[in-house]
């Protein structure tokens, strides 16, 4: 896909990997909608593309609440005519306490924002892009989705799930719809830093970390392949690879 002229949905892109891709995609010429719960970081990430040249508009969406969903892709079609990009990115941890001690309202959270917002965000997309003759969709996963991360049990399974969800939806490439995933290892963001925070959850300190921006190249890879369907791929320090596919 030719990204010039496209527009872009990025969840969770007030700050770390969806701020990077907001402003990766803007530099490639896309008219990017940044999406994020914390409506000052949308707007900070606003500023930055519209500072270098670029066209943005924020808006605050809670990616838990069905609502804002589809009043985030509603903006989209408002705003910039239409969509043909999204990135399923925002996502959380547990926090303190963790597995097994969270409360069900805790962890619920973190199935919401992380699988459920996926799934939503992907089947309000579909008729939008149809209407476009097209276009792509990117979920942002993890390393811990195929390795796991015992720290947080919870986060680990909602991010397996969408690497199989993002299998499964290889067929609707036939529509000319196609749905990959980037799965990052530990990366420098907000998130990772508010985990170093927690004795449960904290990383080792030796883990290599990648910087935000190396990610959202991943993304615009993912976007910019037309022959990339169903994929999960995979990426850290020195490592760009594609995860087999089911029954490989």
């Amino acid at each position: 896909m030719d990204i010039n002229g496209k527009v872009a949905v990025i969840t969770g892109g007030g700050s770390g990997i969806g701020r990077a891709t907001a402003v990766r995609l803007a530099t490639e010429g896309a008219r990017v909608v940044v999406a994020d719960v914390d409506q000052n970081g949308a707007g900070e990430t606003v500023a930055c593309i519209e500072q270098a040249g670029g066209t943005a508009a924020a808006i605050r969406t809670d990616v838990a609440r069905p609502a804002d969903i589809t009043a985030m892709l509603e903006f989209a079609e408002h705003h910039f005519g239409g969509l043909d990009i999204l990135h399923n990115n925002a996502g959380i941890t547990t926090g303190d306490p963790g597995y097994p001690n969270a409360g069900l309202e805790q962890w619920q959270r973190v199935l919401d924002v992380n699988l459920r917002a996926v799934l939503l965000g992907t089947q309000l997309a579909l008729p939008l892009l149809r209407r476009r003759g097209g276009g792509c969709i990117i979920h942002t996963s993890s390393m811990a989705g195929l390795v796991g991360w015992p720290p947080d049990p919870i986060y680990a399974a909602t991010k397996a799930a969408v690497i199989l969800f993002t299998h499964s939806m290889a067929p609707f490439a036939a529509e000319n719809v196609r749905i990959n995933c980037i799965c990052p290892g530990g990366v420098n963001t907000p998130m990772l830093q508010r985990a170093r925070q927690s004795a449960r959850e904290k990383p080792p300190e030796d883990l290599p970390l990648l910087e935000p921006a190396e990610v959202a190249d991943g993304v615009v890879q993912l976007v910019a392949d037309d022959s990339l369907a169903g994929r999960a791929l995979l990426i850290g320090p020195g490592l760009r690879d594609f995860a087999p596919l089911p029954g490989q």
